[in-house]
C-alpha cells in the first residue's frame, strides 16, 4: 500500500514536486513535536520520576503477570524499534517526507508502550526484593488520567495552530475521535471513583466534575462539526474558543482526580529493589533519550532545505541519534537480563532516574 502511493507520488511530475515537498515537511515537522511531546511525557511520568506503582491496562488488570512476560515483550520491542529507525532513514533518504511520518507516528506509540513495559518490569523486579512492599492501588490511576489530560491538551493545539486550508475533514475526524476517546476513558475512570469513595463531597465532586467537562465537549464538538461543513475563520475562531474551555474542565477533573487521597499508597522498595528499578528505569531512558534526539534531527531536517549549508551536519546528527537508539536498546536488554547494570545511566540523567 505505502510503495504504490510513494509509485503515485512519483509519477504525478516534477512540477508540483517543490510545493507537495514543502507541506509534506511542514507536516512532518508538526508529527515531529507530536511525538517528542508524548515520548517525554510518558518518560517523565514512568521514568523519571521512579514510579513505584504497577502499570495497568484499560481493564484494570497489570500489564503483565511475570518479570519474564515483560523481558519477553521489551526485547521483541527493541527489534522492531531498530526496524523502523532503519526505515525512517531509508524513506528520509528518498525524500518519502509523509512516510517518515507515519514511520514516526509507530514509532513514538512502539517508544510508549516499551516504556510502560519497562516500568512495569522494574516494578515486578524491585517489589521481588526482601524487604519490599507492593503498593496498595486507589480510586484512580495517576498515569492514565495524566495522559489522557496530555492528549486532550494536544489535539486541542493542534487545532488551534493548524491554518483552516490545512484543517481538512480527515485531520478534523482524527482530532474529535481522539478527544472523545480521551474524555470517555477520563469519564469511566471518574465514574468509578465516585462510585467506589467514600467520602461525600468527593463521590458528588467527581459526578459534577464529569458533568462539566461532558458539557464542555459536547459544546466543543458542535464547533468541529460547524467548521467541517462550514470552513471559515469564524467557526475556526469557535473551535479554538471553546477548546480552551473544554481544556480548563480537563485540567479541573485532573488535578481534582490526583490528590494523594485518591492515588492510593505508592510500593516501598528495599535498597535492593531501589537499584533494580534504576537499572531498568536507566535503561529505558537512554532508548527514550535516543529517540527524542531522534525526532528532533528529522525536525531539522525537515525545516530545512536541502540546500542549507547546515544539512550535511543535521543528518549526521540523525544517523548518530540512530545509533544511540540501538546503543539503548542494547543497554536496556542488559539491565533486563541482569537486573542490574550501572552502565545503563547515561551522566546527563542519572539524577533525575534517582
Amino acid at each position: 500500500m505505502a510503495s504504490g502511493g510513494s509509485s503515485k507520488s512519483a509519477s504525478e511530475g516534477s512540477s508540483s514536486t517543490a510545493g507537495g515537498s514543502l507541506q509534506q515537511r511542514k507536516h512532518l515537522s508538526s508529527v515531529c513535536d507530536t511525538c517528542k511531546a508524548k515520548m517525554q511525557l510518558v518518560a517523565d511520568l514512568l521514568l523519571l520520576s521512579s514510579e513505584t506503582r504497577p502499570i495497568v491496562t484499560s481493564d484494570g488488570v497489570p500489564l503483565a503477570e511475570t518479570f519474564d512476560q515483560c523481558r519477553d515483550t521489551i526485547i521483541a520491542r527493541t527489534k522492531e524499534l531498530s526496524i523502523l529507525t532503519h526505515d525512517i532513514q531509508s524513506q528520509l533518504n528518498m525524500g518519502r517526507f509523509t512516510e517518515v511520518g507515519d514511520r514516526l507516528l509507530e514509532m513514538a506509540d512502539l517508544v510508549v508502550s516499551l516504556t510502560e513495559y519497562s516500568a512495569h518490569a522494574a516494578y515486578l523486579a524491585a517489589v521481588e526484593t526482601p524487604g519490599s512492599q507492593p503498593c496498595l492501588p486507589g480510586l484512580v490511576d495517576r498515569y492514565k488520567v495524566t495522559r489522557c489530560r496530555h492528549e486532550v491538551e494536544q489535539n486541542c493545539s493542534v487545532l488551534r495552530i493548524t491554518p483552516l486550508l490545512e484543517l481538512t475533514p480527515q485531520l478534523l475526524l482524527e482530532l474529535s475521535q481522539n478527544i472523545s476517546t480521551n474524555l470517555k476513558t477520563l469519564t469511566d475512570i471518574s465514574s468509578l471513583a465516585s462510585d467506589r469513595s467514600r467520602d461525600r463531597f468527593a463521590k458528588e465532586q467527581f459526578k459534577l466534575s464529569v458533568k462539566s467537562m461532558s458539557t464542555s465537549g459536547t459544546a466543543f464538538m458542535a464547533c468541529v462539526r460547524e467548521v467541517k461543513t462550514q470552513p471559515t475563520e469564524l467557526s475556526r475562531n469557535r473551535c479554538v474558543l471553546f477548546s480552551g474551555a473544554l481544556v480548563q474542565a480537563v485540567n479541573a477533573l485532573v488535578g481534582f482526580a490526583t490528590e494523594p487521597q485518591f492515588l492510593g499508597r505508592a510500593a516501598s522498595f528495599s535498597s535492593e529493589g531501589k537499584g533494580v528499578q534504576t537499572a531498568v528505569l536507566g535503561g529505558a531512558m537512554s532508548v527514550v533519550s535516543a529517540c527524542v534526539l531522534l525526532t528532533q534531527g528529522l525536525r531539522d531536517v525537515a525545516q530545512h532545505p536541502e540546500s542549507s549549508s547546515k544539512m550535511a551536519d543535521y543528518r549526521e546528527r540523525l544517523r548518530n541519534s540512530a545509533c544511540a537508539v540501538s546503543d539503548g536498546c542494547t543497554l536496556l536488554t542488559q539491565a533486563l537480563r541482569e537486573r542490574s547494570s550501572p552502565r545503563t545511566l547515561p551522566p546527563v540523567i542519572s539524577h533525575s532516574v534517582n
